[in-house]
């Protein structure tokens, strides 16, 4: 930090964002972060009794010709049969997947009566599983589409030069049933130690699971690591040390930025590009070359903002009074937030602390690409001398202060009704219809903002998490808010959409109970209970409609259906089911929020054909 102390403050602040998302990129994480990839990996595929077990199928399936399959498998002498109880090793590429994980994405085109299960275990011989297939693609498993492309990705491995350096090829390999480490090991020609050091902690007993074995190439012998590798193990993968690579980043980066700067004013001397960007209440000009990206020095960290407008820091200071307390309408982990009108619109201004780089921009990187009704709209940012993101200004503040604010005519049911659908759609959005894939990872009722006429959006995508190749299932640092977080998350870090499927339950038995999502069950609060809890109490009584009217918020009076508050208290069950693929998706909810007014029976039937 001492180098940043004597450069100007704003090239200052950018190296340190630069910095922070360099590191971020460029370290190996122990969920296994990498560089690159490989030419080549193998699948060992079981060859089963089942009829389609034939060589054209399984060429079609993996997208290989005969002639690419045959040289890594001298056993098959003739192509027309394969012996069953047999494996067969099929070569693809091995790559880096979005720098998170190495793997293969292959495409699928299902069956009729395909699901995430059967593909997974019958199609692709359980070289991947029913979560690893579901989490890379949109469709809700009980409703894939027959005869369309899905995802079907296989994690591999390149190596690992700190175990040995005479492996450079390896293959993924589904353990089965009376197998153990010494079978495999015998299978593969390797030695137990050489397998237990590729795949640490692995129970090659287990009769499940896969695990990265030692191949032999197409001439028989064993090719030795060419590169560096990047490869991934099921084991903790060393971090690098951020110590290490600190003085080089710092070096480099500051390097780029002194060419960068002169390369600029060379280019801009020759010419001016003008781009017209929308604002959604009006429109401005501005050169391209100052709307285009992120952060003002080049590389990587780069993110495009076509949609939205940098403004300088003396106009947010200016538009807030110098950021006074009479301006300020909120508070955050992260910073603070303040009304102001800036070029005849009403905004938000989000001021956020320099330790926040990382939510800064993964806040920007969602709302530039990401628009809906139900999402609150991006106008702009700011970075100088402090990060800042300029929002739409939602002047019914947020559903938490609604609920429990001690001033204003309390939300009637129908709103609440309402507020629920719309937070529903928002969050429907950007889980199946954008690309890629979003978990907004902190769904709370403090986080949903209703504009003037109590209109429900989704806000603070500081804590967003993309879902798509390359994501791990597991995170190293827990995130989000407590009492929201579903139990896969808190016991072993497990993100999946179905995250915030179990936090929008909570949200669903806020807007019944108007309660926090913990509550203190002493005076003293040495005792708390989830909400959750709570209900799944009240709702496993017999008589649970009445016992669950002495949890509708007070403030309500008579004037709610009790009808409808059991319904959406058996949505919010099933929204905060323990087993995550329990859970319904954001569609089916979306679906049961809009026909709530319908007859139980038919509300019933209806929800029971769309969840999970």
């Amino acid at each position: 930090m001492f180098l940043f102390s004597i450069l100007k403050r704003k090239t200052a602040l950018n190296l340190l964002i630069v910095f922070h998302v360099l590191v971020f990129m460029s370290c190996c994480s122990v969920q296994g972060k990498c560089r690159s990839g490989c030419d080549l990996a193998l699948a060992s595929y079981y060859v089963s009794d089942d009829a389609s077990d034939d060589i054209d199928n399984i060429s079609t399936i993996f997208k290989l010709k005969i002639s690419e399959i045959l040289p890594y498998n001298p056993q098959i002498k003739n192509p027309d049969y394969i012996a069953t109880d047999d494996r067969i090793k099929l070569p693809f590429s091995c790559d880096c997947l979005n720098g998170d994980f190495l793997g293969h994405t292959f495409s699928y085109i299902t069956r009729f009566g395909d699901t995430y299960d059967k593909v997974a275990q019958m199609v692709y011989d359980n070289l991947t599983t029913e979560d690893w297939v579901r989490r890379f693609n949109i469709y809700d498993e009980f409703h894939i589409p027959d005869y369309s492309p899905i995802n079907v990705t296989v994690n591999c491995s390149c190596g690992d030069r700190r175990v040995s350096k005479d492996y450079g090829l390896f293959m993924t390999y589904p353990l089965r049933q009376g197998e153990n480490l010494s079978t495999v090991a015998a299978e593969a020609g390797v030695s137990t130690e050489i397998l237990i050091g590729y795949n640490p902690g692995v129970n090659f007993s287990a009769g499940s699971g896969l695990v990265f074995v030692p191949a032999k190439d197409q001439y028989g012998t064993f090719p030795p690591l060419k590169i560096r590798a990047a490869g991934i193990k099921r084991g903790v993968i060393a971090s690098i040390s951020v110590a290490v690579v600190t003085g080089a980043l710092l070096f480099s980066v500051c390097l780029y930025v002194k060419l960068y700067k002169r390369k600029k004013v060379e280019e801009a001397s020759h010419q001016e590009h003008y781009s017209h960007m929308d604002l959604g209440s009006g429109s401005t000009l501005k050169k391209k070359s100052e709307t285009t990206a992120l952060v003002t020095s080049p590389g990587p960290t780069s993110i495009t903002v076509d949609t939205s407008v940098e403004f300088s820091y003396d106009e947010l200071a200016k538009a807030t009074d110098d950021f006074s307390m009479a301006n300020k309408i909120g508070q955050g982990g992260f910073g603070s937030v303040y009304y102001a009108e800036i070029r005849g619109e009403k905004v938000a201004i989000k001021k956020m602390k320099n330790q926040a780089s990382k939510q800064f921009l993964a806040e920007l990187k969602v709302l530039t690409h990401v628009h809906h009704l139900n999402l609150v709209r991006l106008i702009g940012y700011c970075m100088e001398g402090s990060l800042f993101v300029v929002y739409e200004f939602m002047e019914n503040g947020n559903l938490s202060q609604h609920l429990r604010g001690s001033g204003g005519d309390p939300l009637s049911w129908p709103t609440r009704v309402q507020i629920a659908l719309d937070s529903a759609r928002g969050l429907e959005y950007i889980h199946e219809h954008t690309v890629p894939v979003y978990i907004h990872r902190d769904i709370k009722s403090a986080n949903i903002l209703l504009d003037r006429n109590f209109r429900a959006k989704v806000a603070d995508f500081g804590l967003t998490k993309l879902y798509e190749y390359g994501n791990s299932s597991l995170q190293t640092q827990f995130v989000g808010t407590f009492g929201y977080m579903p139990p896969e998350y808190v016991q072993c870090g497990g993100v999946s959409p179905k995250v915030d499927v179990y936090a929008f339950g909570v949200v669903l038995y806020e807007l019944i109970s108007a309660k926090e999502a913990v509550i203190k069950i002493n005076e003293d609060a040495t005792e708390t209970m989830g909400l959750v809890a709570l209900f799944k109490h009240v709702l496993s009584e017999l008589d649970s409609k009445e016992d669950l009217r002495k949890l509708v918020d007070p403030k309500l009076g008579d004037n709610y259906t009790m009808d409808e508050v059991f319904k959406m208290a058996y949505l919010a069950r099933a929204c905060t089911q323990e087993n995550p693929q329990h859970r319904p998706s954001m569609r089916s909810i979306v679906v049961a929020l809009a026909t709530l007014s319908s007859s139980n029976e038919d509300w019933l039937n209806l929800f029971m054909k769309i969840k999970p």
